[in-house]
């Protein structure tokens, strides 16, 4: 079988261990295992929802024999109150978690799909009855100057010394509203969806207006300033409205970075450290 088989013939070996746990009421998959299979290939994961009696919930997060009955575990780890994430013996990883009826009531969730469900419980299960987060994007506004912030900041974090924080207000924080930007000039491909929990999913296909920038807005640990450069360049480029006195300045920190000798933070001149 390919790989894509053996994740979905899995997961229906889950559902049918859940259906002789004695306690489950519902198998539901999620993402590439769900409503998205089109997504699903040899790197996929199997997520989803085991859904159980009131009451027995402790149970099915604290022994994981009716997944090892599925297929054998090599490793796995308790991340969430709710659940774990877990490596099968031939090394199909799964992120899994176990709820009551009721908690599904206020948990925000994609729309997911009906692997196996015990008679008399309703197909709508796997549809949520909590938004998931809001898609739009922020206001440019917003974004634009959230930016120009990010990348003030992880200057001046950077020339403290400080330069792992400075790396991720630029090459994370920063980088994330570039990614808005540039969303709301280049309207996303249809053909890849949006995860609404991780906008950065799938980025490559959905933006690929963004391929250009990547490396050099990511520049790495060691090259923050020459990355919040590349930042404000291509947030020029899409035309953002970046104030004068404020890019200045984050050209001349950045400067400041560059020519600083490698390894010995330069106080900013003129800038209370805090």
């Amino acid at each position: 079988m390919s790989r894509p088989e053996i994740l979905l013939e899995r997961l229906e070996r889950v559902g049918a261990a859940l259906r002789d746990s004695g306690h489950a009421l519902a198998l539901i998959g999620l993402g590439s295992v769900g409503l998205e299979r089109e997504r699903l290939d040899a790197h996929s994961d199997l997520d989803f929802f085991a859904i159980v009696e009131p009451g027995h919930k402790a149970r099915y997060i604290d022994r994981l024999d009716w997944l090892a009955q599925a297929h054998p575990l090599a490793w796995h780890f308790r991340n969430t109150v709710d659940g774990h994430k877990a490596l099968m013996a031939d090394g199909v990883f799964c992120e899994f978690a176990v709820f009551e009826p009721r908690e599904l009531e206020v948990i925000p969730f994609a729309p997911g799909r009906v692997v196996w469900r015990r008679e008399g419980v309703d197909e709508a299960i796997a549809q949520p009855r909590r938004p998931v987060p809001d898609a739009r994007l922020p206001d440019e506004t917003w974004i634009v100057g959230e930016a120009l912030g990010n990348l003030f900041v992880g200057l001046q974090r950077w020339l403290r010394g400080e330069r792992l924080v400075a790396a991720r207000l630029v090459q994370v924080h920063a980088l994330d509203r570039l990614i808005e930007l540039d969303a709301l000039r280049h309207a996303p491909q249809a053909d890849s969806a949006a995860d609404p929990f991780n906008r950065e999913r799938r980025i490559e296909r959905r933006q690929p207006s963004m391929l250009e920038d990547l490396p050099e807005v990511m520049a790495g640990y060691a090259r923050t300033p020459q990355a919040a450069l590349a930042v404000l360049d291509a947030l020029a480029r899409r035309g953002a409205q970046l104030d004068a006195a404020m890019t200045a300045r984050i050209r001349a920190l950045a400067a400041q970075a560059l020519t600083a000798p490698s390894g010995s933070p330069a106080a900013s001149p003129g800038t209370p450290a805090r």
